[in-house]
């Protein structure tokens, strides 16, 4: 594993909250500005109708992109959620075996950060996208 995306993930292990932890998040891949990270898809997180619950999804992306401006800032640095706003472009079904979220951090200021995630189902397609505002403490 990449010395980048294993102080990642062990930034992710550490301060995230146990709710946070029991999603199962795995960081996949470390490329400039963007990070991938995969979300297995448990029956904990599958409702009554056979799909992934929506609050699941929105968990794991503001958490995804916490890891991204992690990776980005070289290290974790504390910070809080100003913005999410995520549209839900399709259904992802209770059966799905995970999904991956790529978050692209758009732009990092002194006390802003913006950022954009995508979530993919296995086929490619667009399940979800976010976009993202945090403010530094």
């Amino acid at each position: 594993m990449d010395a980048r995306v294993a102080a990642a993930q062990a930034a992710l292990d550490t301060i995230a909250a146990p709710y946070v932890k029991a999603l199962g998040l795995t960081l996949l891949a470390i490329d400039g500005e963007t990070v991938t990270l995969q979300l297995p898809i448990t029956p904990a997180l599958v409702h009554g109708g056979g799909v992934v619950c929506g609050q699941s999804v929105l968990a794991a992306a503001d958490t995804a992109m916490v890891v991204a401006l992690t990776a980005v800032l070289g290290g974790f640095k504390p910070m809080t959620t100003v913005q999410l706003s995520t549209s839900f472009l399709r259904p992802i079904p209770g059966d799905t075996p995970a999904v991956t979220l790529t978050c692209e951090v758009l732009r990092r200021g002194r006390t802003l950060a913006f950022g954009e995630i995508s979530v993919l189902l296995p086929d490619g397609k667009l399940a979800a996208q976010a976009t993202t505002t945090y403010a530094f403490l």
